[in-house]
């Protein structure tokens, strides 16, 4: 069943947003949109998305041919740390939701005047929405992505078109809210390790990692996702399984798509096209915790 406009109306919410810029030169006061932060300022619910494919470190690039990319791809995991320590040392004062919407504020406040000279967080704007994930999706392909021309589904595409229809699939299945988004790989490799796992989720005492995997136009990233995959398995607490969504078949008789597919085979990970991704997921949800 679709929510009605009605109750749609109900779950409505005052939140707020900022754009996160980059800006190494103040002089020139020329500056690059790289993330989007969306919050509710009452509860401190909060959702956070940086750049992170290729073609959007190169875009800055362009723009910034001197500019910092160890910092731009490191950032992401400290922002998401000071938000866990703000959240915690709140949680150690004070009771309830709205001390964390507290936390977020102080520390919002605090940013404007702290971050690096090279970042900083534009002006805040309010919006209303029922669903933060799709308003992240929303903003961040209004002012940060780098402009796409439309191509259907299972068409090769980057990474964050994958992404997004799969956020489709898996709302479209109501799983969205029991789906694990952006696990970092640092919990399982070592400190430091940029990588995030796409989605996580658990079934009968086994947690299951999905990735988007571009074959078209990253294929060697099946070797970091293979390595990662097997030290997960060999950290994990509970029995793993892993699939990558591929943007293309890999059927199609070619060097690089046998390359992908027995690196990915050989390392316990199932391909899973993304034309046969709905399929796949209406499979898995009656087994999803």
């Amino acid at each position: 069943m679709r929510e009605t406009s009605a109750e749609r109306m109900q779950t409505e919410r005052a939140c707020a947003y900022r754009i996160l810029r980059y800006t190494p030169n103040l002089v020139r006061d020329e500056w690059v949109n790289i993330g989007v932060l969306v919050f509710d300022p009452l509860s401190g619910e909060r959702r956070l998305r940086l750049i992170e494919e290729q073609d959007e470190y190169a875009r800055v690039r362009r723009l910034h041919p001197e500019a910092d990319e160890g910092l731009l791809r490191a950032l992401r995991d400290d922002l998401e740390d000071r938000f866990e320590f703000a959240r915690n040392s709140q949680g150690n004062s004070a009771n309830g939701s709205g001390s964390n919407g507290i936390a977020l504020q102080e520390l919002l406040r605090k940013w404007d005047d702290t971050l690096s000279n090279a970042l900083e967080l534009a002006p805040q704007k309010g919006v209303i929405s029922s669903d933060l994930d799709a308003e992240l999706e929303r903003l961040y392909g209004d002012h940060v992505a780098v402009p796409r021309v439309p191509s259907r589904v299972g068409a090769p595409g980057s990474r964050a078109q994958m992404r997004s229809y799969c956020s489709q699939v898996f709302r479209h299945a109501r799983l969205w809210d029991r789906i694990q988004k952006s696990v970092r790989a640092a919990e399982f490799t070592f400190p430091g390790d940029p990588m995030r796992i796409d989605y996580s989720y658990r079934r009968n005492g086994t947690r299951g990692f999905l990735q988007t995997l571009s074959v078209s136009r990253a294929p060697g990233d099946a070797k970091s996702l293979a390595y990662t995959a097997e030290r997960i398995a060999a950290k994990a607490s509970l029995k793993t399984e892993f699939a990558a969504i591929t943007d293309i078949e890999l059927t199609e008789q070619s060097d690089r798509n046998r390359f992908v597919d027995r690196t990915l085979r050989d390392a316990g990970i199932e391909p899973v096209p993304l034309d046969h991704f709905a399929v796949w997921v209406g499979k898995l949800k009656p087994m999803i915790q």
